[in-house]
């Protein structure tokens, strides 16, 4: 009977480590950006600079595979040609890589 009367008296115990479980999800947060975020931006920048550098001439391959030479450049579109008196339109980012690079 004392004993239980001692557990009453006792005030519950504070929690600990609130401040701690913040920091650790900032941690997380920070790992994540620097694994993921980071080296996507800097593939995305050199993409966007050699669409940028297409020139008349240029060899290259698009995202289907198709091999052809630019013989054409707008805004948004490309012609290619593909084979002797054989040229297809296409959009500027269905360009894969330039050949030689």
């Amino acid at each position: 009977m004392i004993y239980l009367a001692t557990f009453a008296l006792q005030a519950p115990a504070a929690p600990q480590g609130g401040g701690g479980s913040l920091l650790f999800m900032f941690l997380m947060l920070a790992i994540f950006w620097v694994i993921m975020i980071v080296p996507q931006r800097k593939q995305q920048k050199k993409r966007m600079e050699m669409l940028n550098s297409l020139k008349k001439g240029d060899k290259v391959i698009t995202v289907g595979g198709i091999h052809g030479e630019i013989t054409e450049l707008g805004d948004e579109d490309i012609r290619l040609r593909i084979a002797d008196k054989v040229e297809i339109k296409i959009t500027r980012g269905s360009v894969s890589r330039v050949k030689g690079e």
